[in-house]
């Protein structure tokens, strides 16, 4: 079982909503020092990865698009894994997730003019059987819901991750409606709606 902070989740979870799973721009406040003890965290733990591009485009905190650069003055960006995905309970949907750099931007900031290109069309997530993720779900399709309380229980998680993967992972990701209720002798429930 993989034990994720609240900040190390945070970035998991923004990175694999990302189309080019890159885990920058990192939440706001995270900087300097700070930054750098999660990230280094995270890439020892093999959840996140470094990519070299062939970008000579400078780190900028600012921007907070590229993580660093090399000796040779080529951008690093950051990715997340296969195991990160994994970590947070989603499949990957692909052999290899990881960009090359012949894939990412020139220099890699988001272009802002001119046509897009014909994208496929985005890939549906699906959680893998016997995950966190995939119990947190049957949890909420059963018959009443589940309180927060139970779901903690339920999967050891605390109650503030609980509600950071009914918002971020099942709403925004899976595109789950999340409705509530409170239910007496049990408090607040919360489900699944169908339909």
């Amino acid at each position: 079982m993989t034990t994720l902070s609240d900040t190390q989740l945070v970035i998991l979870t923004a990175a694999a909503q990302r189309a080019d799973r890159n885990v920058l721009p990192l939440p706001g406040s995270l900087r300097g020092g700070a930054a750098t003890k999660v990230v280094g965290a995270l890439l020892s733990r093999g959840l996140i990865a470094e990519t070299a591009t062939d970008s000579r485009t400078r780190a900028d905190a600012a921007l907070n698009r590229i993580w660093r650069n090399d000796e040779d003055g080529r951008a690093i960006l950051l990715h997340i894994t296969d195991a990160g995905l994994a970590a947070i309970g989603i499949e990957s949907d692909t052999a290899d997730n990881a960009p090359t750099g012949a894939e990412t931007a020139a220099d890699a900031r988001p272009k802002q003019d001119g046509p897009a290109a014909t994208d496929a069309a985005p890939t549906t997530r699906t959680p893998r059987t016997g995950t966190k993720q995939a119990t947190l779900i049957a949890m909420l399709r059963a018959e009443g819901g589940a309180s927060i309380e139970e779901i903690t229980a339920a999967t050891g998680w605390q109650s503030h991750t609980v509600r950071g993967a009914m918002s971020g992972a099942l709403k925004k990701k899976l595109g789950l409606t999340i409705t509530s209720e409170k239910i007496e002798g049990r408090g607040r429930c919360y489900m699944i709606a169908e339909g």
